[in-house]
């Protein structure tokens, strides 16, 4: 390919510009769906001008005086709201009618399913923003820092939930940790704070290391990191290659794993987070359980069907300016492999539609028959299975784990954060029946990776709420100890109230929004099973269950000392502030009644998922 050529190629693939389009951006164009991280970089670069020029105490005192927070909380808040309207009106009017998008040469993808989870994660840094503005931290003097690091790690986390590429999986993944280590030792001064960060850091450091050594396993055997490629190659070579190289992939697919189990804090490399949570701040402990989890969930569906499931043909942007002359010489200068720029890959190895073998004119006596998508598919059966078994069993350890290890817990963070561990555990549930229905019933492997979105959705309002509440209490009474909640029903009864909701909407009882997702998750392995016979799907389903019940009571023993032990004689008289109650009322509204218009939910959730497969 000559260099104008693929200058000229990168300016169509960035800006898009389709013919006859007004806009400098058009509708397809990479920037145009990038437009929501873009804005996060610009509110980012903004608060660093703030740090930079030192904006007047006067200024900032007088926002803080009407808004409650300074001039970096504004520009925080203002930026997150903004990014949240953009990611839903492309969410809500995807370009191509939702059709997968190969963005950035292949780099990234956009499609339905990543415009969800951007959509909730930008929604949630707002309400983050806000939470923090209530309870105090970060103080005006750390707040650009501090808001720098959310929207960075956050930033991070949008990558995660649209990665294409290996390499790109890596750096989302380092994106997101890296800011989050320095967010758990904010609090300056404590020991346990400054002993969090350097755990989360050196376990962090040891699983990207883990990691990009799988990453350069699996690149090197099979000549490419672009996940669709991947998926392509493997089924090429799955059922000739040697058992040293199919062991090795497998080994290199673990390593990879670690990296992702790290970020979920899945058994057994869930070390940090106890310990984490309990030494941070309970706002940090809170965009730890939530964004971090709802962005690796995301990459783990991403990064497994990447690789278990043949991809169908996908779009680039503005690429109706790209002539064929310039994609075949693209292909002929093996450049994507160089910079990336796979996304025509997969025509070398399959170019008809599902279950259509290729036409015979189309090949050579050189070469073998190409592939057609439905003899791929076939063909990556086993590493489906595997990728699907791998996965249960980090679901069932974390889980069962979780549950347990939460009933010996004193202080309230490190009991969440076991609870934490235990709904990434029944979260991961819903992959192994999305990885076994994929190529036999697309219908109802959309309808099981909806399920992992609803839950996701509403994991968002109950835990947030949990930590709110907990930060709340913390700054009247100073104290984090499930033993110092004791009567809390005579100080605060509809604090409590809604934080007993809260707990056992976790739990997943009916009428609270928590039993539609675990309902949905659990109806999707039921379905899984039906479908595929496959036993282990019904042992997750047993092993879900019964986590459900055994949750019940280390929640429950918390609502008991709340509402059935006395008040501790050295208590202080408090009452919560008029603004962080209404901020409460404000999630548990959703963890209350959600159960009645979760229809809606629903159908958003299967419109994220109804081009993941086809």
């Amino acid at each position: 390919m000559e260099f104008q050529e693929f200058v000229s190629y990168l300016i169509v693939n960035t800006k898009g510009n389709t013919p006859g389009a007004d806009d400098l951006l058009s509708a397809d164009s990479s920037l145009r769906l990038f437009m929501p991280e873009i804005i996060l970089c610009v509110t980012i670069v903004a608060m660093l001008f703030v740090r930079l020029f030192d904006i007047s105490e006067k200024v900032d005192r007088a926002i803080g005086r009407f808004l409650g927070g300074g001039l970096a909380f504004v520009i925080a808040l203002v930026g997150s709201l903004l990014a949240f309207v953009v990611s839903c009106e492309i969410l809500t009017k995807p370009p191509l009618d939702g059709q997968p998008l190969e963005i950035f040469t292949g780099m990234l993808v956009f499609d339905t399913f990543g415009a969800f989870i951007r959509a909730i994660l930008m929604l949630f840094a707002a309400l983050f923003i806000f939470f923090t503005c209530l309870t105090g931290i970060p103080d005006r003097e750390d707040g650009p820092d501090i808001y720098t690091l959310v929207l960075g790690s956050t930033l991070g986390m949008c990558l995660m939930a649209s990665a294409n590429h290996l390499l790109m999986v890596f750096m989302a993944i380092e994106m997101a940790s890296v800011p989050s280590y320095a967010l758990s030792g904010m609090l300056k001064g404590r020991r346990l704070s400054s002993e969090a960060a350097l755990k989360y850091s050196v376990y962090g450091a040891g699983a990207a290391g883990v990691m990009l050594y799988g990453i350069s396993l699996v690149a090197g055997l099979l000549n490419t990191a672009h996940l669709p490629t991947i998926a392509l190659q493997l089924a090429d070579r799955i059922n000739d290659a040697p058992t040293e190289e199919l062991m090795v992939l497998a080994m290199g697919g673990l390593m990879i794993m670690t990296g992702l189990a790290f970020k979920l804090s899945a058994v057994p490399f869930h070390f940090w987070c106890p310990d984490v949570f309990e030494g941070a701040s309970a706002e940090v402990a809170a965009f730890l359980s939530v964004a971090s989890k709802a962005a690796a969930l995301a990459l783990l569906v991403r990064v497994a069907l990447g690789v278990g499931l043949v991809a169908p043909d996908r779009a680039e942007p503005g690429q109706q300016l790209v002539s064929a002359e310039i994609r075949q010489s693209a292909l002929a200068d093996d450049v994507p492999a160089a910079a990336g720029i796979e996304s025509a890959t997969p025509v070398a190895l399959y170019d008809s539609p599902a279950g259509e073998a290729a036409p015979e004119e189309a090949t050579e006596d050189a070469h073998p028959a190409p592939l057609s998508r439905a003899e791929a598919n076939e063909n990556l059966a086993p590493a489906r299975n595997f990728i699907g078994k791998m996965i249960a069993l980090f679901a069932i350890l974390t889980c069962t784990f979780g549950n347990l290890a939460a009933y010996g817990q004193t202080n309230i963070k490190r009991l969440l954060a076991y609870s934490t561990i235990a709904h990434a555990g029944y979260m991961m549930m819903a992959v192994p029946p999305v990885l076994a229905l994929a190529a036999s019933d697309v219908t109802a492997a959309q309808s099981a990776g909806a399920s992992l979105l609803i839950y996701i959705s509403i994991y968002l309002f109950m835990n947030l709420g949990a930590f709110a509440v907990v930060a709340f209490l913390r700054n009247e009474m100073r104290s984090e100890e499930i033993a110092d909640y004791g009567g809390l029903i005579r100080r605060c009864p509809g604090l409590v109230i809604m934080f007993a909701m809260m707990l056992f909407s976790l739990i997943g009882l009916p009428p609270l929004a928590g039993f539609i997702g675990k309902f949905a998750v659990f109806a999707a392995l039921a379905n899984g099973f039906q479908g595929t016979g496959q036993t282990y799907l019904l042992v997750l389903l047993f092993v879900g269950s019964i986590n459900t019940a055994i949750s019940l009571f280390y929640y429950l023993r918390v609502v008991k000392v709340m509402t059935m032990d006395d008040e501790p004689e050295s208590r202080t008289p408090f009452s919560i502030p008029f603004a962080q109650g209404m901020f409460v009322v404000a999630l548990a509204v959703p963890t209350a009644f959600l159960l009645f218009g979760w229809q809606w939910l629903s159908a958003l959730a299967l419109q994220a998922t109804s081009h993941l497969f086809s």
